[in-house]
């Protein structure tokens, strides 16, 4: 077995994502913050990674990708933002940083990987304080519309958050307000 050079595989991982950090502020290239991006969201499925994650501010990164222009960027970010939300102290800094609101406005994103993280992200977010906020009725009149999506996976997700986040109550009464409606403005659905 090989010797290591006095660092821990703790400082090493911690040292790497710190690159990856820096290299995306310092870059101008948009090809280079996607990659960058997206390593950082695969980086975030990982438990281990958290705490260096939050040390790096990476939560505030991809919160701040959720307004950009790049779909990419806000894809990944959105993807990143879903990983890092079922970790707890993830999940408190999405939500005092005004997290929903940017999430949910996701959910208008033509990309449907964008839509599918977004609705996970919301369903992961979902605590005492933020149900009432992540239930609002438009949000469940979008949830509404996905679950009569063509897609299975958008359809299905959304049949989730209505069964798992919602009360029967809120629901009917989100379809009573939809039928009030001729159409269905707001939220369009994602193309495929």
């Amino acid at each position: 077995m090989m010797k290591r050079s006095g660092l821990s595989e703790g400082s090493e991982r911690f040292e790497y994502l710190q690159t990856l950090v820096t290299e995306f502020q310092d870059t101008d290239s948009e090809e280079a913050k996607e990659q960058v991006l997206a390593n950082l969201a695969n980086f975030a499925y990982d438990p281990k990674n958290m705490e260096y994650l939050r040390e790096l501010q990476v939560t505030d990164l991809f919160l701040d990708m959720l307004t950009e222009e790049n779909v990419n960027f806000v894809e990944f970010g959105m993807g990143g933002l879903c990983n890092l939300s079922m970790d707890p102290e993830c999940r408190d800094i999405i939500l005092q940083s005004s997290g929903i609101s940017l999430i949910t406005n996701c959910l208008s994103s033509q990309r449907e990987e964008t839509v599918l993280s977004a609705i996970t992200t919301l369903m992961n977010l979902t605590t005492p304080s933020s149900h009432s906020q992540i239930t609002d009725p438009a949000i469940l009149q979008c949830m509404l519309r996905f679950s009569l999506s063509e897609s299975p996976r958008l359809r299905n997700l959304a049949a989730v958050f209505l069964q798992d986040c919602c009360t029967k109550e809120q629901v009917a009464e989100a379809q009573q307000q939809m039928q009030g409606q001729q159409t269905a403005v707001g939220i369009p659905l994602p193309k495929d």
